[in-house]
C-alpha cells in the first residue's frame, strides 16, 4: 500500500474515530440475494465481481440504510421499483451500524405492498454516485438543447483551492481553474468548465475521465458521511485509478467518512488492504446463489472474471511466494503439467478456507492449497513441510549448506550462508527474503525462485498428487 492508505489504516486500527459507520448489511428477497451478510471492516471497501453478481444492489441497499437530516434521502422504491415484470415483496434489508460508541441494528423491509421501517432509519448524510454519471455530457437528456441554441453562462460555482489541487493530482496535470456552470437556456443542468493556461473547455469537449472526476469532486463530502460509488474506475486509466484511490484515503482519514465502491479493476484492488476487498460470487451461473469472499487478491478476482486462459486445473495458493513454491515443484517433477495448470494467489488464509467450502461449486478442476502452518480445512490441501513455505525452504536448505543457491544467483557461498542464516533470526518469516536479498544485492523474486528450485530438486514427487487427482491423471 502507498503512504496515504497506510496512514488511513493506522488511524483505523486505533479505533478512535468514525462515530458513524455502516458495519454490515444483509440482503434477502431481491435480485438473487437470499440473506447473505456483507461486512465492512475498513473505511474504504471495494466490492468486485462479474456483471450481474449483485455489486450495485449492495451499494443501493447501503444507501437506503440511512435518512438525511439535510440533503437527499434515498428510498428503496427508487432502486427496487415494482413493475409489470418485477414483483418486489418479501424483501428484507438488515444492517448493523455504529452511531456514537454503540453498535446497533436496523432494517427496512417490504413484506407485501409497502416498505416498512423507513422512519426508524439512523441519520447520516449519504452520497450515491451511480452509473448515470458515466454518460457523456452531450448525450445526456436536455444537454443537446443547450449546445444547439445560442446561450450564455448564467451562473457558476468555482472549485476552491483544495478541490482544484485534488483534481490536478488525480488527473496528473495542472488546472488554473475549475467550475460548475449553468446556462441561460436551462438553469438546472450543470456543465463542468476547466481552464488550463489560455485554454477554456466545457464538458461538451472534455474526455469522459475529466467529466467523471470533476463531477465526483464537486460532491461536497461531509464529515462522517457515507459515499457510494458504482464502477469507480470507469473512464479512468490505471494511473488515474491509483491516484483517485489515494485521494479517497486522504479524505476518509481527514473527514472520518466511509466509502463503499464497486469495481472490476485490479488497480483499484491493489491500493487497498486485503480485508477491504470483497468478491461477490454469483455461483452456478444462474445468479440464484451468492457467496461473499473476503480478502481476495487482484489476481484471484481477475481470474474469476476472465476466460482468456483455459487451464485444465486452477491451483489456488495464499500469496506469490507460495505460487513460486508450487510452480517450481511442478516445473521440476511434472513439467508437462506446467502449462496445463494456472497458479492463482487468492489472498488471506481465511479466504482459502472459504474457497475450500465452495470447491464443489467450481466447474474447473481445482486444488486449494493452504500454507503448511495452517490447520486442516474442508476442501483444502496443505503445502508440504508443516510450516510456512519460507520456513520450510530456508530451514531445509540450511541443513544442506544451501546446495546450489549461490551458483544460481551468482553470489559467494559464504555470503549466501551468512545473510540467509542471519535473516532467519527475524521474527516474521515474510521478512526473510527481502532482508537476505537486500544484503546479497539481488532481487527478492530471483533469490526466492532459486531457493525453491533447489528445494524442489530434493523433494518427493508425491506432493503433486492432489493436482494430478484433480486433473484425473496418475503420477508418472
Amino acid at each position: 500500500m502507498k503512504r496515504e492508505m497506510r496512514r488511513l489504516e493506522t488511524k483505523w486500527q486505533q479505533r478512535s474515530g468514525w462515530p458513524k459507520f455502516l458495519e454490515w448489511i444483509e440482503i434477502a428477497g431481491v435480485r438473487g440475494w437470499t440473506g447473505q451478510k456483507i461486512s465492512f471492516d475498513f473505511p474504504i471497501t471495494a466490492i468486485v465481481g462479474e456483471n450481474g453478481a449483485g455489486k450495485t444492489t449492495v451499494l443501493q441497499s447501503a444507501a437506503c440504510a440511512y435518512k438525511a437530516t439535510s440533503g437527499r434521502t434515498w428510498y428503496p422504491s427508487e432502486f427496487f421499483p415494482e413493475t409489470a415484470w418485477d414483483k418486489v415483496k418479501d424483501v428484507r434489508i438488515r444492517f448493523g451500524y455504529k452511531q456514537g460508541p454503540q453498535s446497533q441494528e436496523g432494517s427496512i423491509r417490504k413484506p407485501s405492498s409497502r416498505w416498512l421501517g423507513q422512519p426508524q432509519r439512523p441519520d447520516r448524510l449519504v452520497s450515491y454516485l451511480g452509473l448515470d454519471r458515466l454518460q457523456p455530457i452531450g448525450t445526456r437528456v436536455g444537454y443537446a438543447r443547450i449546445a444547439k441554441n445560442k446561450h450564455q453562462e448564467k451562473s457558476t460555482v468555482k472549485f476552491d483551492q483544495e478541490q482544484l489541487s485534488r483534481l490536478s493530482n488525480i488527473m496528473g496535470r495542472s488546472y488554473d481553474e475549475a467550475r460548475i456552470s449553468k446556462s441561460n437556456i436551462d438553469g438546472t443542468r450543470e456543465i463542468p468548465v476547466l481552464t488550463r493556461g489560455d485554454s477554456v473547455n466545457s464538458g461538451f469537449h472534455h474526455g469522459a475521465g475529466e467529466v467523471t472526476t470533476v463531477e465526483f469532486l464537486k460532491t461536497a463530502i461531509k464529515q462522517n458521511s457515507l459515499v457510494l460509488i458504482d464502477e469507480i474506475e470507469s473512464s479512468l486509466h490505471p494511473r488515474m485509478q491509483r491516484r483517485l484511490m489515494r485521494d479517497l484515503a486522504v479524505i476518509a482519514r481527514d473527514k472520518e467518512c466511509q466509502f463503499i465502491i464497486s469495481t472490476h479493476s485490479p488497480y483499484i484492488l491493489d491500493e487497498l488492504p486485503m480485508g477491504a476487498r470483497l468478491y461477490v460470487n454469483a455461483g452456478g451461473g444462474s445468479g440464484s446463489e451468492k457467496d461473499v469472499l473476503v480478502g481476495v487478491s487482484a489476481a484471484f478476482s481477475m481470474t474469476k472474471m476472465d476466460d482468456e486462459d483455459h487451464p485444465e486445473c486452477e491451483i489456488f495458493v495464499e500469496d506469490n511466494r507460495a505460487a513460486t513454491f508450487i510452480g517450481e515443484i511442478l516445473s521440476r517433477h511434472a513439467p508437462e503439467y506446467f502449462t496445463r495448470c494456472i497458479v492463482i494467489p487468492y489472498g488471506t488464509a481465511n479466504l482459502g478456507v472459504a474457497l475450500g467450502q465452495l470447491k464443489a461449486k467450481f466447474t474447473k478442476a481445482t486444488v486449494i492449497f493452504l500454507d503448511g502452518d495452517q490447520g486442516q480445512a474442508t476442501g483444502c490441501v496443505l503445502l508440504p513441510g508443516d510450516d510456512a513455505p519460507e520456513r520450510v525452504v530456508f530451514e531445509e536448505l540450511k541443513t544442506k549448506n544451501w546446495l546450489n543457491v549461490p551458483l544460481r544467483i551468482g553470489r559467494g557461498i559464504s555470503d549466501v550462508a551468512d545473510h540467509c542464516t542471519r535473516a532467519m533470526t527475524l521474527r516474521d518469516h515474510h521478512d526473510w527474503i527481502p532482508d537476505a536479498a537486500n544484503h546479497l544485492r539481488c532481487g527478492g523474486d530471483v533469490l526466492w525462485q532459486a531457493m525453491c528450485s533447489e528445494w524442489a530438486e530434493h523433494t518427493p514427487r508425491l506432493v503433486l498428487q492432489p493436482i494430478l487427482d484433480a486433473i484425473g491423471d496418475s503420477l508418472p
